[in-house]
């Protein structure tokens, strides 16, 4: 019988279209899954209400909104969100400027905030055709010190920088990973990819997964595969 606390490790990502089919995709997971990602294509699909639902139903929700704007802007959109009463909100930690404001925003809620330090789909090419000189690494450790010297709660980074996160921040600082696929699994567009067990193995709190569940032919048998592998980690 897997805990409460090792589901909890695994984060669903409703990225689906609309209302009706993660409404569905919840029912059917049911008690399989507590914690869901709700992002930016299921937000105009009535994502927010859905949000209130599953708080309502005793899960944990995550809001992948990846903030990033002028500070008032940011705090504003930050405070309005924090008033849902979801557990987990993203801000684009490139600047200490906008983390801040999220934190005036979150102000004395629970609400944690995570920076997303480097999209898992992004590689050396892309940061360089960004003008960025720094590595994929180091990119992401160094935007992970600024959050946590910020007072940010956390970060999103790829299971392949997660233990030199771990190494370079306190103990409670959150690591959630995307960019999970099982062996030998597809990667689709993602490119700095682990598995459930070396993401949990390299410092990982929670992993974050979408289309090997929501897109499998059963979904509830997908997920108890990854909180299977979760369990090993």
């Amino acid at each position: 019988m897997i805990d409460r606390a090792t589901r909890d490790k695994l984060i669903v990502a409703l990225d689906l279209p609309s209302y009706d089919q993660a409404r569905a995709l919840v029912d059917r997971l049911g008690e399989t899954v507590s914690f869901y990602k709700i992002g930016l294509e299921l937000l105009f699909s009535d994502g927010l209400s859905l949000a209130q639902e599953l708080k309502q139903e005793g899960k944990r929700v995550f809001l992948d909104l990846k903030f990033l704007d002028i500070g008032n802007t940011v705090e504003h959109a930050v405070r309005a969100a924090a008033k849902l009463g979801v557990d987990f909100i993203t801000v684009h930690g490139h600047d200490t400027k906008t983390l801040r404001a999220a934190l005036r925003g979150r102000g004395d809620t629970n609400l944690k905030l995570l920076a997303v330090t480097v999209l898992t789909n992004l590689d050396q090419a892309d940061l360089d055709e960004q003008g960025i000189a720094a590595t994929p690494s180091g990119l992401v450790i160094g935007r992970a010190r600024m959050a946590e010297n910020a007072g940010f709660d956390g970060v999103i980074a790829s299971g392949q920088e997660a233990a030199a996160v771990r190494a370079e921040t306190d103990p409670q600082f959150l690591i959630v990973t995307p960019g999970i696929r099982l062996p030998g699994a597809e990667t689709g567009d993602q490119t700095r990819i682990t598995t459930p067990e070396d993401a949990l193995r390299f410092g990982a709190n929670h992993i974050v997964v979408g289309r090997p569940i929501n897109a499998a032919p059963d979904p509830k048998a997908a997920a108890e595969t990854f909180l299977a592998h979760i369990a090993k980690g």
